[in-house]
């Protein structure tokens, strides 16, 4: 029998390589790695309580539409925080307010008054707004929730 060249061992070699690689390979070219399963997360319990509800409009205001950065309470103004102005809800107050035209709402800290137009109960922060979803209609129908802090039961 007659031995094999180097040339036919090399090609046979370069195959066969060739195989094992391509059976590695995705099944297709937009195939994508199985995700892993996502973490089972229990949803903590809310620490606060509602106290009171109203119903009624919101709008949203800014540093520009408020003529500068200067609150009722003293603390600055700033578009992107999670604050509010109510007329009067206790300054530090914390509320829940959900835009009841798409359900997504917002835990916001009264820290300044207003709003002064009748049929609004609150002005939120542009920043808040823009989370809810009602920066560009500018006022919704909305329900805030008066909200506070869940005690703790004692043994």
């Amino acid at each position: 029998m007659k031995k094999p060249s180097k040339n036919l061992i090399s090609s046979v070699l370069t195959v066969a390589g060739l195989l094992l690689t391509q059976s590695c390979a995705p099944l297709s070219a937009d195939a994508k790695p199985a995700k892993p399963a996502a973490p089972i997360i229990e949803k903590k319990p809310e620490p606060y309580v509602v106290k009171s509800v109203q119903h009624g409009k919101a709008s949203w205001y800014s540093i520009k539409t408020n003529y500068g950065t200067a609150t009722a309470s003293g603390q600055r103004l700033r578009n992107d925080a999670a604050t509010a102005a109510h007329k009067t809800l206790p300054m530090g107050t914390k509320v829940r307010v959900t835009n009841l035209a798409n359900n997504r709402s917002e835990i916001v800290t009264i820290n300044d008054r207003g709003p002064y137009v009748r049929g609004r109960v609150i002005d939120v922060t542009i920043g808040t707004a823009e989370k809810m979803g009602f920066v560009g209609r500018g006022v919704v129908p909305v329900k805030v929730e008066v909200l506070s802090k869940q005690q703790v039961a004692s043994r």
